[in-house]
């Protein structure tokens, strides 16, 4: 007899497999335009529930930094991409949490140096920071509309 639906993301953790797969509507900005904060909330939105399949899957180990990582790369999308549609991806592969945001849109993601004044532009030397604290690695793919990242799976929860 075969594992139920319900009982085949807690167990992606160890075999490997999709931990989440999500894709949201938003307004493209033009120019120097906030988001609209409907747009911005669906990135609280995505967060909860990154959040909550991390828990089901037994990867809570892993929340805080993915909520981070996931914060400012569905931000970066939503702010510099321009795009209409937003997509986040969590899988597990191995001893490697992958985590990867579409935006459809050409244009590289990458660490800037900002003044120490600056409200802004932070985000991606974060992900880069956490991505190499956890062991991994992260970079864009697809003419830079794809914005990856891997983590090491702790070994205590590698079962």
């Amino acid at each position: 007899m075969g594992a139920t639906a319900a009982q085949m993301p807690r167990a992606a953790h160890r075999r490997g497999g999709n931990v989440m797969s999500e894709r949201f509507k938003v307004t493209a900005r033009r120019g120097d335009a906030p988001p609209r904060a409907e747009d911005a909330c669906r990135v609280g939105i995505m967060r909860r529930i990154a959040a909550a399949r991390l828990r089901y899957c037994g990867l809570e180990a892993m929340t805080a930094d993915v909520m981070v990582i996931v914060s400012e790369l569905l931000t970066n999308a939503l702010m510099h991409s321009g795009t209409t549609e937003i997509g986040l991806g969590i899988a597990v592969e191995g001893e490697s949490l992958h985590i990867v945001v579409h935006d459809g849109m050409p244009g590289g993601a990458a660490p800037t140096t900002v003044d120490d004044d600056a409200e802004s532009g932070r985000g991606l030397l974060l992900v880069e920071a956490l991505v190499k604290e956890n062991g991994g690695t992260w970079g864009t793919s697809d003419a830079s509309a794809t914005t990856w990242c891997s983590l090491t799976v702790p070994a205590e929860i590698r079962r």
